[in-house]
């Protein structure tokens, strides 16, 4: 990072930029984009700590057993499964505690991480990028995003099962 910054200065220098006001240009610029996106994000976090203490995860969690079965999709990560579009560390937690459970060479283990390495967080990168750019009506975009985080799941478990398990 120090050889990044120097590089910095140094072209500033050269192209005799005035590379001190530019940045704090920068930052205030970030500081307004902080402003707006703020109320979102705040409003993502509420939503998600409401959801842990309420116990609403639990019951979700139960209701969707049967489908997690049917599909072949291993009963301890179907919490990860609702975490992963809405928060990236808790999601994350969630699959350290799989790991610690299952280990890492399990097939619980192997079909977390390609979940974890296929989804997107998809309810703050809409809450980031749309509040960002104070669009409030966001159309197809949620619908088509909770579509392909489905579409993880199941697809991690057939490429789980294809890439490790296809010989036997």
């Amino acid at each position: 990072m120090p050889a990044f910054a120097a590089v910095i200065l140094i072209f500033g220098l050269i192209k005799r930029v005035r590379v001190f006001d530019e940045f704090t240009e920068g930052a205030k610029e970030g500081l307004g984009t902080l402003y707006t996106i703020a109320p979102s994000v705040l409003g993502l976090v509420f939503a998600v700590s409401l959801l842990k203490t309420s116990g609403a995860v639990d019951v979700i969690c139960s209701a969707l057993k049967p489908a997690a079965d049917f599909l072949g999709f291993p009963e301890e990560l179907v919490p990860m499964a609702l975490l992963r579009p809405v928060s990236g560390s808790g999601a994350t937690a969630l699959l350290v505690q799989v790991f610690q459970d299952s280990g890492p060479d399990s097939f619980a283990g192997r079909v977390a991480s390609v979940l974890a390495g296929s989804s997107e967080t998809t309810f703050y990168a809409t809450a980031m990028y749309y509040g960002c750019v104070r669009i409030k009506n966001i159309r197809h975009t949620l619908v088509a995003a909770v579509a392909a985080d489905l579409t993880a799941a199941i697809m991690s478990v057939i490429t789980v099962n294809l890439f490790f398990y296809g010989n036997q």
